[in-house]
């Protein structure tokens, strides 16, 4: 099978008004697009353009697929947040379903029993993210100049001094849980960042700007423990099970496990369960873990997650020119520039700007010039 697919891009606060319709060339909306999902989730399976189905059903009648391809636009930043690892998304589902939590309750944490390890790549130059946890010696400094800061609230300095004696002796642990409770000295110390961020901009860009949506949030202390960067347009991240992230600006691919598990830690007004997110949350301090393209073909990027194909069923080409693909499953490729014929087995069709196709044979053919994100069901061998 060769078919064009579509979906209706998802509204939420921190969507750009119009951000997805632009990008692919559509119809302009005023709607706050965030994220238009590419996949056969429950949620938002895509739907074939022919309108004889969508692609939950056909799942139903083949096969699941091991991936959500995602493209995401954000004009304000994302929820603090991680995800589980199998295991836990399969207890943690289990155990809601056991008890009987309605799917869509405020305070149900698994939507269904699957790992959501991502991988996320820029469109544009200056993507802003928070991803992992930042060396422990520059949390500390930034604390520092926090305390020093401080020169008004004797309950946020004791606060900050508190939060910095945890971090620099190591103890992540209890830094994030502190930071994410309701003591009030971590309260103090949220609200101290707050107003140094409004009142000192150039020396605390990151507080600025969270504080100007989340004023004294709980997730203004832990950004402040995430390593911060800015992608150019190319260059991607990938997320594993449990690393704390939060997308903060911009407009990027994303593709994942197909799941909804959001454990979440700051910057939103959804539910937050600490005590499930500190036993999925990985606190290793590090560099941003990027991930770099392979050039595995002329005009063929290569973006393949540094895990086992058995635990990750997914990765990401990008094309640019005439190649053929060789699938091991279901594909869905989308035009963000450019022309392309597109050919499977005997059925062929036409990908511009802003089109999508789902492809299900053995191979995958493209011929022409622009820009194509094509995410690709991942051979077990590999």
């Amino acid at each position: 099978m060769l078919a064009r697919i579509t979906n209706t891009p998802r509204s939420y606060q921190w969507g750009v008004p119009g951000g997805i319709s632009e990008l692919l060339g559509w119809e302009p909306s005023a709607q706050k697009e965030a994220e238009l999902w590419l996949g056969d989730h429950p949620l938002s399976p895509s739907r074939f353009e022919s309108g004889e189905e969508d692609l939950r059903s056909w799942s139903a009648a083949n096969a699941p697929l091991t991936f959500l391809f995602k493209v995401l636009a954000a004009a304000v930043p994302l929820s603090i947040q991680a995800h589980p690892d199998p295991a836990r998304a399969r207890s943690g589902f289990t155990d809601e379903e056991r008890r009987g939590v309605p799917i869509d309750a405020r305070h149900r944490n698994y939507k269904d029993p699957h790992a959501k390890p991502e991988m996320i790549l820029a469109l544009e130059d200056g993507f802003e993210a928070l991803c992992g946890i930042a060396p422990i010696s520059a949390t500390v400094a930034m604390i520092d100049r926090l305390i020093e800061a401080e020169q008004t609230d004797d309950s946020a300095r004791q606060g900050l001094e508190h939060w910095r004696t945890m971090v620099a002796e190591n103890r992540l642990d209890d830094a994030f849980r502190w930071a994410v409770s309701d003591d009030s000295a971590a309260r103090a110390a949220a609200a101290s960042l707050t107003r140094a961020g409004a009142g000192d901009a150039a020396s605390f860009p990151l507080l600025a700007t969270i504080g100007r949506h989340f004023p004294d949030d709980a997730g203004l202390l832990v950004a402040s423990m995430m390593n911060r960067l800015t992608l150019q347009a190319g260059e991607a991240l990938w997320v594993a099970a449990g690393v704390l992230h939060a997308y903060q600006a911009g407009r990027a691919v994303e593709i994942m496990g197909p799941s909804d598990n959001v454990l979440r830690g700051g910057l939103t007004p959804k539910h937050i369960d600490v005590a499930e997110l500190t036993a999925v949350v990985d606190l290793t301090p590090g560099e941003p873990p990027r991930l770099l393209p392979v050039a595995v073909a002329p005009h063929v990027n290569l973006y393949r997650p540094p895990a086992p194909a058995d635990e990750v069923g997914f990765e990401l080409v990008e094309v640019t020119g005439d190649t053929e693909l060789s699938l091991s499953g279901p594909a869905i490729a989308l035009c963000l520039e450019g022309r392309f014929e597109a050919e499977s087995c005997e059925d062929s069709l036409q990908l511009e700007r802003g089109q999508i196709a789902f492809a299900t044979a053995a191979s995958l053919r493209l011929r022409g010039e622009g820009r194509v994100f094509v995410a690709l069901t991942r051979d077990a061998a590999r």
